[in-house]
Formats: structure tokens, C-alpha cells, sequence
């Protein structure tokens, strides 16, 4: 069993389109590297010095990682992680 990867829309791009994709299990910043060698870029527009970006939220099964052991979280086979680009910006 694997683990599921939710791909935000700005990100398909560089998933060839795909809106999940699998990874082994392991800790968060370990799955966004190996997920790096498959789709060269994501690492790079996830994290920064080895850290998530701050406006990157990722969940794994709907708990935020930050309340969590953030980079460090370990993901369990049959985990979903989704990956959500934090928005801003607009007008009242």
C-alpha cells in the first residue's frame, strides 16, 4: 500500500496534469523529495532550506502537520496527504 498525495491545481502542472499521485511511506519533508526526483520542481516550490514554506499547508488525514511534527510527521501506508497552497488577496 502506498501513500496519497491530493496535487492542488497550481501544482498539475508539474504532476503532468495528475491531481494524486503515490508515494512510499515516511516523513513529509522525505516524500516531498522522493516525489522531487519523479516531478523535478516540487520540491523547490514546497520548501526552502529544508522547511515547508510558510504559506504551504499540508495535512496528513486532515490534521494540519504544523500541529503535528511538522516536517518530521511520519505518513503511515494507506495516509492521505494534501498539499494546499495557502490563498490571499481580494477586495470587499
Amino acid at each position: 500500500m502506498a501513500v496519497k498525495v491530493l496535487i492542488p491545481t497550481p501544482l498539475q502542472k508539474i504532476t503532468g496534469g495528475k491531481d494524486m499521485v503515490e508515494a512510499e511511506p515516511g516523513k513529509i519533508i522525505d516524500i516531498i523529495n522522493s516525489l522531487d526526483k519523479t516531478y523535478p520542481g516540487l520540491a523547490e516550490r514546497l520548501c526552502q532550506d529544508g522547511k515547508i514554506r510558510r504559506f504551504i499547508n499540508i495535512f496528513v488525514n486532515e490534521e494540519d502537520i504544523r500541529f503535528l511534527q511538522g516536517e518530521e510527521t511520519i505518513v503511515k501506508d494507506g495516509d492521505e496527504v494534501s498539499i494546499v497552497p495557502a490563498i490571499a488577496g481580494g477586495c470587499f
